[in-house]
C-alpha cells in the first residue's frame, strides 16, 4: 500500500498531498503523514500548501476505527485533535487546497488554513454532526466560531446545512472559489505570498490571534471526548 500522504517543495513551499486512494479518510496513518510532512517542513520551507486527491479532499475520521470501540475512537479522536491544534496554530503560514469535498473533520481541516482555495463543482463542504444524530464538538464549534461569519454559525453547526463551494465562500469556510485546474496553482501563489512575510511576526501574530480558542480546545478535550462518546452509547 502506497503511504497517504506526499511531500515535496516548490520552490520554498512545502505541498503536503493526502490521497489514500479513496475518500481520504483521517485515520492513524493519514494523521501521522501530515504530521511527519509539517515537521519536514517547519524544517526546511516558509509556507505549507495542504491538498487533497482530486475531488476529495478529505471525509473526516475513519469510521472504521470510530466505530470499533470506545478506546479505539477515543484514541483517534485525540490525536486527529492534535493535529487540527498544530496546523490552526502553525507557525507556518498554511494555505489549504480544497478541489473537492470536506466533510466533518475534513471540513475542519478547512477551518484550520490561514488562507483557503476551493474548488468549483458539485462538491460538499459542512459539519454534519447533528443530521447524523450527534451534538457538534467543542473542537468543531470553536474553529467553527473562529473562522464563519456570524450569521452563518448557526446554519453551519445547528442546523448542518452542507454547503457547496460558493455558499462556503459565502459563509466563510472558504476565502476563495477557482475551476479545479486552478485551485493548486492559486494555493501555491497565495503560499509564496504569505511566505514572504517575516515568519516571527507571522507567527506571533497568528498566536495573538488563535491562541485563546487552542487553549480553550485543549482544556475541554478529554471531557468533551469522553460526553461525545457516552451520548453515542460508547
Amino acid at each position: 500500500m502506497n503511504e497517504p500522504v506526499s511531500y515535496r517543495l516548490e520552490g520554498k513551499t512545502a505541498v503536503v498531498a493526502m490521497d489514500d486512494g479513496k475518500a481520504n479518510a483521517l485515520s492513524h496513518a493519514m494523521i501521522e503523514g501530515v504530521t511527519a510532512a509539517l515537521d519536514r517542513a517547519e524544517a526546511e520551507a516558509s509556507a505549507v500548501v495542504l491538498a487533497g486527491r482530486p475531488e476529495r479532499f478529505c471525509a473526516g475520521f475513519d469510521l472504521r476505527v470510530m466505530m470499533s470501540g470506545a478506546d479505539a475512537a477515543t484514541a483517534l479522536l485525540k490525536r486527529g485533535a492534535g493535529l487540527l491544534l498544530r496546523l490552526y496554530g502553525s507557525a507556518l503560514p498554511v494555505v489549504i487546497a480544497c478541489g473537492g469535498h470536506a466533510m466533518a473533520g475534513g471540513a475542519l481541516v478547512v477551518l484550520t488554513g490561514d488562507l483557503r482555495v476551493g474548488a468549483e463543482g458539485p462538491f460538499r463542504i459542512g459539519l454534519n454532526e447533528v443530521s447524523i444524530g450527534m451534538p457538534v464538538p467543542v473542537l468543531a464549534m470553536e474553529l467553527a466560531r473562529d473562522r464563519l461569519l456570524p450569521t452563518a454559525l448557526p446554519r453551519a453547526t445547528l442546523h448542518a446545512h452542507i454547503h457547496s463551494p460558493g455558499e462556503a465562500l459565502a459563509a466563510g469556510f472558504l476565502d476563495v472559489v477557482v475551476p479545479p485546474e486552478d485551485v493548486l496553482p492559486r494555493a501555491l501563489a497565495e503560499a509564496a505570498r504569505l511566505g514572504a512575510l517575516g515568519r516571527v511576526p507571522y507567527a506571533a501574530t497568528k498566536e495573538r490571534l488563535r491562541g485563546r480558542t487552542i487553549a480553550l480546545i485543549r482544556d475541554t478535550l478529554d471531557a468533551d471526548t469522553h460526553a461525545l462518546l457516552t451520548l453515542a452509547g460508547m
